[in-house]
Formats: structure tokens, sequence, C-alpha cells
């Protein structure tokens, strides 16, 4: 049983990484390690928000086609 839970474990954290669903986890810890535990973080809303933004502003990324 210990081996299915810790199969499970591993494919949720990798699709998890391979999705980018955990960035803002990493954002979140890159701030609060720079910045201190008190340091402002914006919603996920907004971090999402401005990922989108930087890049649909960033042709090498060829985010659009047009």
């Amino acid at each position: 049983m210990r081996a299915v839970v810790r199969a499970a474990s591993w494919v949720r954290w990798y699709v998890r990484e391979l999705t980018d669903e955990s960035a803002y986890e990493r954002y979140v810890a890159h701030v609060r390690d720079h910045q201190g535990p008190q340091a402002s973080v914006p919603s996920r809303r907004e971090f999402e928000r401005w990922r989108t933004d930087a890049r649909e502003g960033d042709p090498r990324e060829g985010f659009r086609c047009c």
C-alpha cells in the first residue's frame, strides 16, 4: 500500500511540474526567502495574470501565431 501512495505522490508531483501548476508556490517561496516571511505577495489570480501578460508580450515566446 505504501508503494501505491508513494507512486501516486510522485505522479502528482510530476504532473504539477510538467504543467507548471506549482509555479505560484515556487514564486511565493522565492519572495518569502528574499524579502522575509512578512513580504506581501500577489494573489494567485494576480500572479497568473502577470505571467500570462508577460508571455503574451514577449515575441520570443511565440505565445500567439498572429
